[in-house]
């Protein structure tokens, strides 16, 4: 086990389960699920449908709480919704009433920053993200790959010590899809923010991650942790010329296969 003072996010021996309706009965979402993350690592998430990968992501955020077991952030237990966690979902979530600026002040708003120093910040993410000249648009003026972008601008704007990724490219075409991967790469390395990734796309899940956590069934345990070694995953092309990346995609189709086989 590391030492909490090198690990960003760990979970130790953690269950979930979680009561149905009308019934007396536990339906049990992982089972003892053990792992640990690196500042600034780039973890991805993969497993069956249905397996419990965004019960992991949502007891770090400390929105549900272990059965048995503990979640650690930066050290600390997990015992109430986590502020010190950027959350990203599919969908981008921006409020349109507000423009894209103060979409991204939104969060520093919220925890009482002052109104020039929450602006100064807000512009700096966004310039990161290369949208600093969509500031003062409204989100439907902008395309769904710059809703998110500005989506993870507004998440970059509180300085999580994690951010957290569920399918955020998944209701994108393909073009667009590739070059969001793209840019998000690019831009969560140059802040070494460490990252949580959950996904059904096993090519993003090699393109973008360090390490990959594969997931079995209902209820989940991780059941194989690949470390992907390809270029500087800020260089998505670079990835996906590499030969070793099928090697990896091929991998995870085997462990998939293989738990499919098992029900």
């Amino acid at each position: 086990m590391m030492n909490s003072l090198t690990t960003a996010l760990e979970f130790r021996g953690v269950t979930k389960g979680f009561s149905l309706p009308n019934s007396n009965d536990t339906q049990v979402a992982i089972n003892d699920v053990n792992f640990n993350v690196r500042p600034g690592e780039f973890v991805a998430i993969v497993g069956p449908s249905g397996c419990g990968k965004s019960t992991i992501l949502n007891m770090t955020a400390g929105l549900y709480q272990p059965s048995s077991g503990e979640v650690y952030v930066s050290g600390q237990q997990v015992t109430n919704p986590n502020s010190h966690v950027g959350f990203m979902l599919q969908k981008d979530l921006l409020l349109p009433w507000r423009t894209i600026v103060g979409n991204v002040e939104f969060g520093l708003e919220a925890r009482g920053m002052g109104k020039d120093e929450r602006r100064d910040v807000a512009l700096s993410e966004l310039k990161r993200c290369h949208l600093e000249d969509f500031a003062n648009h409204y989100p439907y003026q902008l395309s769904g790959g710059m809703r998110q972008r500005a989506a993870l601008a507004r998440t970059l704007a509180i300085n999580p010590d994690i951010i957290l990724l569920d399918e955020p490219f998944s209701a994108l075409d393909a073009q667009t899809k590739l070059l969001l991967q793209q840019n998000f790469g690019e831009t969560i390395q140059s802040t070494g923010v460490t990252t949580l990734l959950i996904t059904h796309d096993l090519s993003e899940a090699v393109f973008m991650a360090d390490r990959i956590l594969v997931l079995s069934e209902r209820p989940a345990t991780v059941i194989e942790e690949i470390i992907v070694e390809l270029p500087d995953r800020g260089n998505l092309l670079a990835r996906r010329k590499s030969p070793k990346a099928s090697e990896y995609i091929s991998r995870l189709f085997e462990l998939l296969k293989l738990e499919a086989r098992t029900l």
